[in-house]
């Protein structure tokens, strides 16, 4: 019998990791580099899809904090902890990914984008290959016919986990880059070539992105 999704210390580890990402955050400088824009768009009614590597996500989740952005969650007991610490900075989750609960996950993404949330995509989550995009990003870009904003985040110095996708924490007042790219706007109508043609125009994006963020922070290039 597999392990319950929510065991009984799940809310204390949702609190207690929520209060130290708050106070951690608190001590960084953050630069944001390419977002005012794309702010005044969204305070016009614009909506978007959001996409970043796993790994740097962390800082997002102080920087977008409050703005209701639908997260999409893996159905595991991780995701279940990371769906209670977003939800505390007024995340909401549509739970599933691409190795458990991917149509669910999608239909909730859906939903979300017809209430007119914002969204937000880790393609390569959750458990990689790191730093590939799945074609699951495109499908949610083509039929909610939402922009994809490749964001990217780099903390100097920080530390690295030794998880699959050498997950980055921002140590205590370091500086954090937080930048959004140009927006890649995925058609409609798509054939089976047309999606890995623009998952990899994404994915391209995001790692273009994300290099000139880390040289920007001090960080050594990825």
């Amino acid at each position: 019998m597999s392990a319950p999704l929510r065991p009984w210390w799940m809310p204390l580890a949702v609190a207690a990791g929520g209060t130290a990402l708050w106070l951690l955050a608190r001590t960084w400088r953050i630069e944001r580099v390419g977002m005012a824009e794309r702010d005044r768009r969204l305070a016009a009614g614009e909506r978007c899809l959001y996409a970043f590597w796993h790994a740097r996500l962390l800082p997002l989740i102080f920087t977008h904090r409050r703005r209701g952005i639908a997260v999409l969650v893996s159905q595991s007991r991780d995701g279940e902890l990371t769906a209670g610490i977003i939800a505390r900075f007024g995340f909401v989750s549509a739970r599933g990914s691409s190795t458990r609960g991917g149509d669910e996950g999608l239909r909730d993404m859906l939903r979300w984008a017809r209430r007119g949330r914002l969204l937000a995509v880790t393609p390569d989550g959750p458990r990689g290959p790191r730093e590939r995009l799945k074609p699951g990003l495109v499908v949610i870009a083509s039929r909610t016919g939402l922009p994809i904003i490749p964001v990217a985040t780099s903390g100097h110095p920080c530390w690295t986990l030794r998880s699959w996708d050498g997950f980055r924490v921002p140590r205590p007042f370091a500086k954090v880059v937080v930048a959004y790219g140009e927006p890649v706007q995925v058609p409609g109508v798509l054939d089976e070539s047309g999606v890995e043609a623009w998952r990899l125009a994404a994915e391209r994006a995001i790692r273009d992105l994300t290099a000139a963020v880390a040289r920007r922070s001090g960080e050594a290039a990825p």
